[in-house]
């Protein structure tokens, strides 16, 4: 979960500001504007049990998207697309993960 974390504080944001990233995130999620990561991520993997390798915040037209991958446990990646404000599955994209 440090690993996600690390991946919202880095992850890029549309909105021009002087506070940082992480410091958005975090008081959107502690004024009910937005779920917290972890509450996504066990969405996620409740739905596509498997290793979440990668979590990103991205802002699309002032709608907060969290963007998930994971590897399945039948080994295929999928990419699922959140809406942080009401954790609703918006797309779901994937590959199969034979090499």
């Amino acid at each position: 979960m440090a690993c996600l974390m690390a991946g919202l504080v880095a992850c890029g944001s549309a909105l021009a500001s002087d506070e940082s990233d992480h410091d958005r995130a975090r008081r959107a999620v502690e004024e009910g504007r937005m779920l917290p990561l972890r509450d996504i991520v066990a969405r996620a993997q409740a739905a596509y049990p498997g290793q979440v390798v990668e979590a990103e915040l991205e802002d699309e037209g002032q709608v907060p998207i969290y963007e998930i991958k994971i590897v399945t446990d039948a080994g295929r990646v999928l990419k699922l697309r959140y809406d942080a404000r009401t954790g609703a599955l918006l797309t779901t994209s994937g590959r199969n993960g034979h090499r």
